[in-house]
């Protein structure tokens, strides 16, 4: 018998995968590979089921003589593993960043002779409507909320990237790139305070409310499902704070970060140049511990973010405050600096590291953005949040188009440096 292989990434079996395995099953007997969780997240696919519930529907179509796990989104391994005769796909990967997974296949079946059978891709309402649920079922709170804390345990370096509407967000989820032999995407979303406010026209100085800032988490989450960070800046009264973990809960975000800085919000990357009050320990404990005695899940997540290092306080204090924030219940601790080099970061994350192995800990490259994502998961990190380069980029950009149009008395000059609008619109979903 020849050997035929084909691998799913998929939380259910429709007719699409049924009519693929029964094609396959003509050209002899077929394997089936289930992707990883970790290979599906690069896939763009967050598995809701486990793994074995995964194996077991394919199993139970009674159509694969054998079903294992591929652990890596190339063929490199699997191929030459099991050497097979064909590989068997459906014809919906020659076109975007999965056509370099194509293209892997073809160039390791080329070492020695296999065969790439393509089938057509079901398209129907009926498939369309399972893609849709799965999607949907993504998009709820109590899978969102949760998964952060997955991606933290399958990630190497969880990415965010900063998001301040509903397009950005699409912007954030289906951004994928192929690039030296893999695919590539954002994990999660950062929703910053400075850029909803500059979004508003707004100062970075808490003025923009949490009644407002909720209609923002509610644009992004309407038309994503990658799980979110909400800037909590303060945190604000104790009383309020409480409160306000519960409505995030409840939402579906899945972690809010809060500063331990007293008084009007100042922008951190200021520094010492403006007035800027710390809180102290002992206060910012009790918020913490709060906070988490007020949350009704185990999944959503209070990160403390230190202040330390951007007042100027020195080491000592930092790692003072981050013991006592972990035993104040802290689920993280992000670490902050405006240094143009990593190396105060490094240490920070180094020795505390050597206190505490488990603690997750958050990274804002900002200042020092040279730095690369598995530079800083050598020292302990696990979240890298790109906080404002989404809104720094588009600012240029649309001032830059608005000084022409003013110049020229005409959109002519600038139509070579914009999007189709039908290119945009292809992020939007139909409903």
């Amino acid at each position: 018998m020849k050997k035929v292989y084909t691998c799913f990434c998929t939380d259910v079996i429709h007719e699409g995968h049924l009519n693929l395995l029964r094609e396959a099953a003509k050209y002899g007997e077929v394997t089936v590979g289930i992707l990883s969780d970790e290979a599906m997240i690069k896939y763009n696919r967050f598995p809701t089921i486990t793994i074995e519930e995964r194996k077991q529907i394919v199993r139970d179509t009674g159509l694969a003589r054998w079903v294992l796990i591929q652990n890596e989104i190339m063929y490199d391994e699997i191929i030459a593993e099991l050497s097979p005769d064909y590989v068997i796909h459906g014809d919906n990967w020659c076109e975007g960043p999965e056509r370099a997974i194509r293209e892997n296949v073809l160039q390791n079946l080329a070492k020695y002779g296999g065969e790439l059978i393509e089938i057509a891709y079901t398209c129907n309402e009926r498939v369309r409507k399972i893609d849709d649920n799965i999607r949907e079922r993504l998009s709820m709170p109590e899978y969102r909320r949760r998964r952060l804390r997955q991606l933290i345990k399958l990630c190497p370096v969880v990415k965010t990237i900063e998001v301040h509407s509903g397009l950005t967000g699409l912007i954030a989820e289906k951004t994928i790139v192929a690039h030296n032999g893999e695919l590539d995407q954002f994990d999660a979303m950062w929703l910053s305070s400075l850029c909803d406010s500059t979004a508003k026209g707004k100062p970075d100085i808490e003025l923009v409310d949490l009644s407002s800032r909720l209609r923002t988490i509610d644009d992004v989450m309407e038309v994503t499902t990658k799980p979110i960070i909400l800037d909590g800046d303060t945190g604000g009264l104790v009383e309020h704070f409480v409160y306000n973990v519960r409505t995030l809960e409840r939402m579906g975000v899945s972690a809010v970060i809060i500063e331990d800085k007293t008084g009007l919000k100042k922008n951190s990357l200021f520094g010492t140049d403006v007035v800027q009050t710390q809180d102290s320990i002992e206060n910012f404990c009790n918020k913490i511990r709060a906070g988490k005695n007020a949350q009704r899940t185990e999944e959503f997540m209070i990160i403390a973010r230190i202040e330390s290092l951007i007042l100027e306080k020195g080491q000592e204090d930092a790692l003072q405050r981050a013991a006592a924030y972990v035993g104040a219940g802290a689920d993280a601790i992000m670490i902050h600096s405006r240094q143009k080099s990593p190396e105060e970061i490094f240490e920070f994350c180094d020795r505390f590291r050597r206190q505490d192995k488990n603690t997750p800990l958050v990274v804002v490259p900002t200042s020092f953005n040279s730095v690369t994502e598995a530079e800083l998961a050598q020292h302990g990190v696990n979240i890298v949040i790109y906080a404002n380069q989404l809104t720094r980029s588009a600012f240029p950009a649309m001032q830059s188009t608005a000084v022409e149009i003013l110049k020229n008395h005409r959109a002519l000059e600038v139509d070579a440096k914009l999007m189709p609008f039908q290119e945009i619109i292809t992020l939007i979903d139909d409903m």
